[in-house]
C-alpha cells in the first residue's frame, strides 16, 4: 500500500482504526484515460478560468475542518468575479466569522435595468472590433459595477453614496419568455406580435432567467469540474502556496454561484417590475447618413412598433441618445455638429461616444481585456462552457479593447448612471410618493379600500364570474394591471425604492399592497408584494425583535410561497424558491436569535421539492449553516444547535455520496466531525463520538466516500483477468475488504437519510442496502440528534 499512495496525491487524514482496516484497490489505469469520455474533462486555459470561482476554492484539503470554506475576498472568474464588500448597511452585531456576503449578493441582483437598442451600422461597427453581441455585449460589463461613488437621495432627502451600485444592460426584448406570453391571453391590440418575436428570437431566450433546472445543470457543471481537476496539489498551486483568510466556514462557492444564478436575468412579468426597463439607451453610429431620423425612427420602433414591450409594461420611460464616433475614419467635427443637433432635438439626455473601429489584439501595447458578465443567466453560461469545449483553440476567446476605449465607456456608463438614471428615479419616486401614495394612506383612501370589500352593489350574487368588486383595475382574466393604475404605479414606486435601497419607503408601499392585491384576489401580485415586505423589513439595518420576526416577516414569508405554488392559477415555483432562499439567508445575518426560522425555511425548500438532486445537498448543507451559528448562553452552551447542525451535515454527506461527489462529502463529514467535537472527547486528536453506533457509522462512511474518491481518481477493484500472482492475490484481498466493508452499519445509512430529506435519484452504483425496520432508524437518528 505504501508504493501506491506515494505515486497519488495523498487522501485525508482518517482515524487509525479505519485505515488499518482498509486495503486499496490498485490502479488499473490513469485517470484521464477514466475521464476521456466526459465533456467537461477537456482542459484548455479559456475553460478554465470559467470554474476558476468554485475551483479554486472547493479543492481546499478535508482536513481543514470546514464545511466548505470560503474566502473573505473570493477570488474571481470570468462569470464569478470577487465578492465587493464594502460593509454598508450591514445589520449589526453579526455573529462571530459571519460576513454580509449575501446580503451584498442581494442588494445588487435587484437593480435598474436600461434596454439597449442600436441601429445597424452601430452593430456593424461593434462586431468589427471582435464582439459577435454588438453594443449590448460591449456594454454590460461596465454597467454591473459602476465606477466611483453614486449618491443616491431617500424619500426625505438624506443623501448616502454606495460604491456597489450598479444597473443592468439587458436587450429590448431580454426577458420574455415564449412559453409565458401565451398566458398572458394578450388581446389583438395591446399583445399582438410579443409571441411570434419571441419565438423568432433565438437570443432572447438564452438571456432569460427562471430557471431551477439550468441552474441545477450549471452548478453540476462546477461541481464535476471541481471533483476531477481540483484534487490533491491543484488549488495549492492555484492559491500559489498562500492560505486565505476564511471569514464565514459555512459557505460554499456553488451554493454562492447557484444564489447568483438564482437571482441573474429576471424575467418580465406582471407582477414586478424589477426586470422593467428604467431607461433606454438608442445609439447612432457616426457613420449614418440621416442621423437624426435614424434615432425617431428606433425610438418610434420601441414605442409603437415591433419592439414594443407588453401592454402591462410602461413604455414612456427615459431615452438616452448615443452617438458612436469612430475614432479611425470618423470626421470628429461632423460628428460635434450632428451630437449639437441631438441635444437640440431630444434635450440633455443624449452623449457623444468615442471608440477605435480597429480590432485589439492582446500584444498590443494599450490592450485590456474586455470584462465578462457577472450577472448573467444560467443557460448562457452553460452555452459559453459547451462552446469553448468543443473549440480546439486553446487561447483566451474573450475580446480586448483599447485602454482608451475602456476610458470612454466607464465615464459614459457613470455619466449615464449618475446624471441621468438616478435621478430621473429618484424624481418618479417623489412624484408617486405625493400623488399616489398620500392619497392612498390618507382617509378617503382607506375608505375607498374598504369599498372595495364591501360594496354591495358592484356584481350580483348569481353572477359566474369572480367574486371581485366592479371598481377594481384587476383584469382577472388577462392577470395583471394597466401600468397607469394606482395600483401598478404603486408597485413600481415601491421597486424603484427597493432597487435605490430606501428600504423603510418600500416596505410601507408593500404592506399597503399586500391588502389591495388580497382584496382584488390577486394572488401573484400578493406573492409578490408579500416577499418584497419581508426581504425589505430583512435588508434594513434596524433591529428586529421576535414577535416582529414571528408576527410580520415569518407570516409574510409564509404567505408568499404558499401564493406562489398553491393560490395562484399557474404556479410559479421558482419565485416560491426566491423568496425561502433570500428570507433563510437575510435571517441568518440576524444571528442566533433567527437561526431556528432560517433553518425551517431551508427546510421548507427540501420538503415541497423545489429544487433537484444537486439543490437539495446545497439547502442540506445551509440548514446545518444555519443550525451551527446558534451556539448557545453560558458556560453550559444552552440553546445551541450544534449536534443538529452536526446531524443535517451528516446528511449532506450522504447527499453529495450519492451523487458522486467525494470532495464535498468529505467536508460535510468533517464539518460535522467538528461540530460533534466540541463537547466530545479525543482521542489522539481524532474525535470519538459517544456511541459506538454512532462511530461506526461515520467511519464506514468516510469510508465508502474515500472508495469513491479513489474511484474518481482512476483506480478499480481489480475483477479483469491478471496473469501475475501478485494481481490475483491483490484481487482477493480486494474482495475480502469489500466483503468487510459490506458489514450492517452501512445498511443503516439510506434509512437513516431517506426519511429526512426528499427522495433523490440514486445511481446503479449504491453500496448501502435499505432497512426496513422503523425501530431501528428511530433509535439511530435519536442518536445523531
Amino acid at each position: 500500500m505504501t508504493p501506491l499512495q506515494d505515486a497519488t496525491p495523498k487522501p485525508p487524514k482518517y482515524p487509525a482504526d479505519l485505515q488499518a482496516s482498509m486495503i486499496l484497490p490498485k490502479q488499473r489505469a490513469s485517470p484521464a484515460s477514466s475521464l476521456a469520455s466526459l465533456p467537461y474533462r477537456r482542459s484548455n486555459a479559456s475553460l478554465h478560468k470559467l470554474f476558476e470561482s468554485t475551483a479554486s476554492l472547493s479543492g481546499s484539503r478535508p482536513s481543514s475542518g470546514t464545511a466548505t470554506p470560503t474566502a473573505s475576498a473570493v477570488p474571481g472568474s470570468v462569470f464569478s468575479p470577487g465578492s465587493r464588500q464594502n460593509g454598508t448597511g450591514t445589520p449589526a452585531p453579526l455573529p462571530p466569522g459571519l460576513s454580509d456576503e449575501y446580503r451584498t449578493l442581494i442588494q445588487r441582483a435587484f437593480v435598474p435595468h436600461v434596454a439597449v437598442l442600436a441601429d445597424a451600422e452601430t452593430e456593424e461597427l461593434i462586431r468589427g472590433k471582435g464582439l459577435e453581441g454588438g453594443l449590448l455585449q460591449l456594454l454590460r460589463p461596465f454597467g454591473e459595477s459602476v465606477s466611483g461613488k453614486i449618491t443616491i437621495r431617500d424619500s426625505v432627502g438624506a443623501g448616502k453614496s454606495y460604491e456597489d451600485f450598479g444597473v443592468r444592460f439587458i436587450g429590448v426584448n431580454d426577458g420574455l419568455v415564449p412559453g409565458r406570453s401565451s398566458d398572458l391571453r394578450a388581446d389583438a391590440a395591446g399583445g399582438q406580435g410579443e409571441s411570434g418575436r419571441a419565438s423568432s428570437s433565438s437570443t432572447r431566450p438564452r438571456r432569460t432567467g427562471g430557471d431551477v433546472a439550468q441552474v441545477e445543470e450549471l452548478v453540476n457543471r462546477h461541481l464535476q469540474y471541481s471533483e476531477f481537476n481540483t484534487q490533491g496539489m491543484v488549488p495549492d498551486y492555484l492559491n500559489q502556496g498562500i492560505q486565505t483568510a476564511q471569514s464565514d466556514s459555512t459557505s460554499s462557492p456553488f451554493y454562492t454561484l447557484y444564489l447568483r444564478r438564482l437571482l441573474s436575468s429576471l424575467p418580465v412579468v406582471p407582477h414586478e417590475t424589477f426586470a422593467h426597463p428604467v431607461a433606454g439607451i438608442i445609439a447612432i453610429s457616426s457613420r449614418n447618413p440621416n442621423p437624426i431620423e435614424e434615432l425617431r425612427r428606433l425610438y418610434n420602433r420601441q414605442h409603437d412598433g415591433d419592439l414594443r414591450l407588453p401592454q402591462w409594461v410602461e413604455n414612456d420611460y427615459l431615452r438616452y441618445y448615443v452617438l458612436i464616433h469612430d475614432e479611425d475614419t470618423g470626421d470628429i467635427a461632423k460628428s460635434n455638429q450632428t451630437f449639437d443637433t441631438m441635444k437640440r432635438h431630444f434635450g440633455l439626455h443624449c452623449h457623444l461616444l468615442r471608440l477605435k473601429s480597429q480590432q485589439c489584439i492582446p500584444s498590443d501595447d494599450d490592450s485590456v481585456r474586455l470584462p465578462t458578465c457577472e450577472w448573467m443567466s444560467a443557460a448562457e453560461e452553460l452555452s459559453e462552457i459547451q462552446r469553448r469545449e468543443t473549440t480546439d483553440d486553446i487561447t483566451d476567446p474573450d475580446p480586448y479593447l483599447p485602454d482608451s476605449d475602456m476610458t470612454a465607456i466607464r465615464t459614459f456608463v457613470r455619466e449615464l448612471v449618475a446624471q441621468s438614471v438616478v435621478p430621473n428615479m429618484e424624481r418618479a419616486v417623489s412624484t408617486w410618493n405625493e400623488q399616489v401614495l398620500a392619497r392612498r394612506r390618507g382617509l378617503s383612501g382607506r375608505f375607498m379600500s374598504l369599498s372595495k370589500r364591501w360594496t354591495p352593489f358592484g356584481s350580483s350574487r348569481n353572477s359566474s364570474s369572480p367574486a371581485i368588486s366592479s371598481n377594481s383595475n384587476y383584469d382577472s382574466l388577462q392577470g395583471f394591471y394597466r401600468p397607469d393604475a394606482p395600483e401598478a404605479l404603486m408597485r413600481k414606486l415601491a421597486d424603484y425604492c427597493f432597487m435605490l435601497r430606501d428600504w423603510k419607503l418600500a416596505l410601507s408601499t408593500y404592506d399597503i399592497l399586500r391588502t389591495d392585491f388580497n382584496n382584488d384576489k390577486a394572488w401573484r401580485h400578493y406573492a409578490g408584494a408579500a416577499e418584497m415586505a419581508a426581504m425589505s423589513a430583512l435588508m434594513a439595518t434596524g433591529s428586529l425583535s421576535s414577535k416582529t420576526r414571528t408576527e410580520n416577516i415569518d407570516a409574510w414569508i409564509e404567505a408568499a410561497s404558499y401564493s406562489y405554488t398553491d393560490r395562484s392559477r399557474s404556479a410559479a415555483p421558482y419565485y416560491a424558491l426566491r423568496t425561502l432562499a433570500i428570507g433563510l439567508e437575510l435571517l441568518r445575518l440576524r444571528g442566533s436569535l433567527a437561526a431556528d426560522d432560517a433553518a425551517r425555511w431551508a427546510s421548507r425548500i427540501l420538503e415541497t421539492g423545489l429544487v433537484g438532486a444537486v439543490g437539495t445537498a446545497l439547502f442540506t448543507e445551509r440548514v446545518s449553516a444555519c443550525y451551527a451559528i446558534r451556539t448557545g448562553l453560558g458556560t453550559l452552551k444552552l440553546g445551541s444547535r450544534r449536534r443538529k447542525a452536526a446531524f443535517w451535515a451528516v446528511m449532506a454527506a450522504e447527499s453529495w455520496w450519492r451523487l458522486d461527489k467525494a470532495v464535498q462529502a468529505e467536508k460535510c463529514v468533517d464539518a460535522a466531525m467538528r461540530l460533534y467535537g466540541t463537547n466530545t472527547e479525543t482521542e489522539g486528536g481524532a474525535v470519538r463520538l459517544p456511541f459506538p453506533q454512532m462511530q461506526h457509522f461515520i467511519d464506514d462512511l468516510r469510508q465508502q466516500i474515500l472508495g469513491l474518491r479513489l474511484t474518481n481518481k482512476g483506480f478499480d477493484d481489480g475483477d479483469d483477468d491478471d496473469d501475475d500472482d501478485a494481481g490475483a492475490e491483490q484481487s482477493l484481498e480486494v474482495e475480502e475488504a469489500t466483503e468487510t466493508l459490506d458489514a450492517s452499519p452501512r445498511a443503516h445509512r439510506k434509512s437513516l437519510i431517506g426519511g429526512a430529506v426528499p427522495a433523490m435519484d440514486v445511481g446503479p452504483r449504491s453500496p448501502v442496502k435499505e432497512r426496513s425496520s422503523r425501530d431501528d432508524v428511530g433509535r439511530r437518528t435519536d442518536q445523531f440528534e
